[in-house]
């Protein structure tokens, strides 16, 4: 993949001189897919940092993960099995719990696919298809497609990250709205999640 990620930064730094300037200052993308992981456990991880920073999620993960020794991630009928108080001391709240109870039910219920048929769906089918499941929004799916199934062209225009980086790269007074950032977006295809990458990293040059 470092040839694709070297040719999407050679593109977004031709887009203008902040971008340049930012690429250049960041270096090489870095980017660090998970594809061994399903769909399944993409969602369950995402959930975990919804609204979290990433020690708080690692934290509250690490502890879900501690309940099952000598297993990588827990399997739905064991997330099912577990008592809702077992969850609650990992550190989910009320609302993930029901969530991730959720995922794992429709997982076992064959929606939530499995890697070939999730690998084998375009964006917006999984995209419609896993936001039906209640408190997974787009956002979570778009993790799933960014670091699972390793889409390039991924923009999650709803995210924090994306839209402050954008506005400190442009040196705005405000973030771009949803909308916007799609539009502006539009000209870093077919590398939107390398896009999404820099973004992320405005604020740490």
């Amino acid at each position: 993949m470092a040839d694709v990620y070297d040719a999407a930064s050679t593109f977004l730094a031709a887009v203008d001189a902040d971008w340049q300037r930012h690429i250049e200052a960041v270096g090489p993308c870095l980017h660090q897919p998970h594809p061994a992981r399903d769909p399944y456990e993409s969602l369950v991880r995402a959930i975990a940092y919804q609204q979290l920073h990433a020690k708080a999620g690692d934290a509250i993960l690490g502890r879900l993960v501690g309940l099952f020794p000598g297993q990588a991630f827990p399997r739905p009928e064991q997330v099912l099995a577990t008592e809702v108080e077992q969850l609650r001391r990992c550190g989910f709240s009320a609302s993930k719990i029901a969530t991730i109870q959720g995922i794992a039910q429709a997982t076992l219920d064959g929606v939530v696919p499995d890697y070939p048929t999730a690998r084998a769906l375009d964006d917006e089918t999984l995209i419609e298809r896993l936001t039906s499941l209640r408190g997974v929004g787009r956002w979570t799916v778009e993790m799933l497609l960014i670091y699972s199934l390793e889409r390039m062209d991924i923009l999650p225009a709803d995210d924090f990250g994306v839209r402050e980086g954008y506005r400190r790269l442009k040196g705005l007074d405000v973030q771009p709205t949803r909308r916007q950032m799609i539009e502006i977006g539009q000209a870093w295809s077919p590398y939107r999640t390398v896009a999404a990458w820099y973004l992320w990293r405005v604020a740490k040059v």
